[in-house]
């Protein structure tokens, strides 16, 4: 039977409705906040798989084009390869909820959401998560939920719970965080230079929403919930890991503190080929439980010297980062390049600026059209020593490149400022902790070293944390984690920004949830260490961005014209922006709103073309000077292509200061000529003078024109000599009506017209 329950979040009522739809799902709900809709269920398999190491949880987040009315693009018409945001979206639902399954379950987990429809002031990321976490906690899967989610703005100063699609577009902060009743789980934000004790205060406000949603979650749990099945559990049985320890301990130890990486994994190796050779000869029953067992010891070594003795495993000092160096201008050729290094972790960023019509066009439920800036972060397999093919990029990936984007994305100039489409790639060399956070160091530098005019500088750090297991409120927060410390330890706090504020974080957690105290702390110490970087390497490296750019980036240029005038720069069927191109070797975008880019290699190629475009828009006055193409020739003169589409008259004595008896003695058709403006006619028609635009030769003296005599009326002069006839301005006979005077008295020309006057043609006399 349906059952429907509802409460009320930022002034929007959320509605959930349960046991209609997906019934042979373990857990399912459908989840309305205003006109969003989206079915989310929760699937676990009858049994456990086996031959694996980990809890196989999976969440898929699907964004159908129907929600929003729309057809999918493409030939077929079908939905692809999940959207970059959906990729994200499916992360923030995992991140929170994973830490809170069992960690010995071996049934695979599936989470579903299916956008179904969306409201443009109701997020469905936001129903998505909440459904999702409703779904397993009225399930019988296993989970020690709930949690729930919540996204804030920062409009005018005020904070704002989940905004609208108004409100987001001017927010100077977009967060999403998720928690449990009892502490904050998962954090992603992007923010302008927001200061880390304001983030606190919002972040502990937002806190406060989430607790309401717990408490919902729960009461409707309550009525409708199933109970929890039973499991087969994988976990290491306690006397084998009481016989690893006791052969293993002493080796590990004495192997694994070590500061280089490469020697510290060979001992490991090591010491782990010793177990299995042990356990195969005393304990053959107990050697598939090896590899979990020793990962276990190494766990519980690592925590306890780092929790009580303060002891890392490379010697570094609790608030310590590790050595640091910068580089720009590593690559040849490139816009921009950079390479930082932190310890082991290496990355090479690679910047690379294209014209506005380069950008990415975006083809999801939002209104977000378009991505000027692009940051992508690569993690191949020869990073951590691996043997191992390259792929497309993974749920990782898509997630560390857009952290590094949002973070920047702050101190990038406008598009009136900067009227490029960025594109920022990250490649991974060496990874041992935290290659995120040494993408968006790198990517920084390599932005100023491409002449791209941020605000300063934007540095990424981490810290980690050990929670004791017997309290919670006993904690030990670190700086800058490596890449043990990040798989035994309890967090990893990445936090980009400034010397102003932050401009991005992102949380993942294995416990069961942050409280205030900790984020505090983790927020100074990441400070302290953002903070560092840019001192110490960023602004040594390179100070600022570059005043020029790369002789290899395209030069671009732009300006506005009247809307009613792009046909003109246009042409019809593209003639004339075609001819420019053409003839500059520029490239021209112009936008419905009159904004026009010009893109070139070579800046005075860019040049003429502007100059071009703006001659197009703008009406010709005396005194201005063009280059053109002759196009035709006249016994009279010759016509002269000043801008493409245009053409004026050079007259036969404009030609030259000295006097031109043939028109081709002087010009060709296809030469290239310099011409002045001498005025517009009556008719609009535009005379134009090369000799005008050459200096005028010593002592030159302009001939006399010879008066012609005046015409009697009658074709003769006053002596009574008869005329050529005069010529107009195409140098073409005027006739002579003399002959035709009475045809003003003409009557009907045949039978059966009707009789009227005919209109007199016009005499020339």
């Amino acid at each position: 039977m349906k059952k429907v329950f509802t409460t009320e979040i930022a002034g929007r009522t959320l509605q959930v409705e349960i046991g209609q739809l997906a019934q042979l799902a373990n857990g399912a709900c459908l989840v309305r906040y205003g006109d969003t809709t989206v079915l989310s269920t929760a699937t676990a398999s009858k049994s456990p798989r086996q031959g694996i190491d980990f809890f196989p949880l999976s969440v898929d987040y699907e964004e159908k084009m129907y929600a929003v009315g729309k057809f999918p693009g493409g030939f077929l018409k079908r939905e692809g390869r999940p959207t970059e945001q959906a990729i994200l979206t499916s992360r923030a639902i995992d991140r929170p909820m994973r830490p809170l399954f069992p960690k010995d379950l071996r049934n695979d987990v599936n989470l579903n959401n299916l956008v179904l429809s969306v409201d443009p002031n109701c997020s469905p990321a936001f129903c998505a998560m909440f459904g999702s976490s409703l779904a397993t906690v009225i399930s019988d899967i296993p989970w020690n939920g709930p949690t729930a989610s919540v996204n804030l703005g920062l409009v005018d100063g005020e904070l704002v719970i989940n905004p609208t699609q108004d409100e987001a577009a001017v927010s100077d902060m977009d967060i999403t965080m998720a928690g449990t009743a009892d502490k904050i789980c998962m954090i992603e934000a992007g923010a302008n230079e927001v200061p880390d004790e304001d983030m606190l205060e919002y972040l502990s406000r937002g806190f406060e929403v989430i607790q309401k949603l717990c408490q919902f979650i729960n009461e409707i749990a309550a009525e409708v919930g199933k109970p929890k099945f039973a499991y087969e559990s994988s976990a290491v049985p306690d006397d084998v890991q009481t016989i690893v320890r006791d052969f293993a301990g002493d080796k590990v130890r004495a192997g694994i503190f070590e500061a280089d990486k490469e020697t510290r994994d060979k001992n490991m190796d090591a010491v782990k080929a010793e177990l299995v050779a042990y356990l195969s000869e005393n304990y053959p029953d107990y050697v598939s439980y090896a590899g979990d067992s020793f990962d276990k010891l190494e766990k519980e070594i690592v925590r306890l010297a780092l929790f009580h003795d303060h002891k890392r495993v490379d010697g570094r000092a609790i608030n310590q980062i590790r050595d640091l160096s910068g580089e720009v201008g590593v690559v040849p050729r490139m816009h921009g390049s950079s390479l930082f290094q932190r310890g082991s972790t290496q990355v090479l960023n690679i910047v690379t600026l294209a014209p506005m019509s380069k950008v990415q066009k975006l083809d999801g439920l939002d209104d977000v059209e378009y991505k000027r800036y692009m940051h992508h972060y690569n993690f191949p397999g020869y990073s951590v020593g691996e043997a191992k093919p390259n792929r497309s990029p993974g749920r990782r990936e898509i997630g560390h490149g857009a952290l590094a984007e949002r973070s920047l994305l702050a101190v990038l100039p406008s598009e009136e400022e900067f009227p490029y489409a960025i594109r920022s790639v990250s490649e991974v060399l060496m990874s041992n902790g935290s290659t995120s956070q040494g993408s968006v160091c790198s990517s920084c530098m390599a932005l100023m070293d491409a002449g791209v005019p941020i605000t300063r500088p934007v540095a990424g750090i981490s810290s980690g944390l050990i929670v004791n297991p017997e309290d919670e409120s006993d904690y030990l927060v670190f700086m800058d984690i490596q890449g043990i410390e990040d798989f035994y330890g309890d967090m990893d706090f990445k936090v980009a920004g400034t010397t102003e504020g932050i401009t991005g974080i992102q949380v993942d957690i294995k416990v069961n949830g942050l409280s205030m105290d900790i984020i505090r702390e983790a927020f100074a110490m990441t400070k302290a260490g953002r903070l560092q970087i840019i001192n110490e390497v960023m602004i040594p490296t390179i100070a600022e961005p570059r005043a020029e750019l790369s002789p290899f980036a395209p030069k671009i240029l732009q300006t506005v014209i009247p809307v009613e005038r792009i046909g003109e720069v246009i042409g019809k069927s593209g003639k004339v922006i075609n001819q420019i191109i053409a003839d500059t070797g520029a490239q021209i975008d112009i936008e419905d709103d009159g904004r026009v880019f010009i893109s070139a290699q070579d800046i005075d190629a860019a040049r003429r073309a502007l100059a071009i475009v703006v001659g197009i828009v703008t009406d010709p006055e005396p005194g201005q000077v063009y280059e053109g193409r002759v196009t035709r020739l006249m016994n009279f003169g010759a016509f002269v292509e000043y801008l493409p589409g245009k053409e004026g008259l050079v007259h036969i004595s404009k030609m030259a200061w000295g006097r031109v008896e043939k028109v081709e003695d002087a010009v060709a058709v296809g030469d290239i000529v310099t011409v002045k403006v001498l005025e517009l006619d009556d008719q609009g028609r535009i005379n134009l003078s090369i000799r005008d635009t050459i200096e005028k030769p010593e002592g030159y003296v302009e001939p006399q024109r010879q008066e012609r005599p005046r015409d009697n009326g009658h074709g003769r002069d006053q002596n009574g000599r008869g005329d050529r006839g005069g010529y107009d301005r195409d140098r073409r006979p005027q006739r002579d009506n003399r002959d035709n005077r009475d045809n003003r008295d003409r009557g009907p020309s045949r039978e059966g017209d009707s009789a009227r006057p005919r209109t007199p043609r016009n005499r020339q006399d």
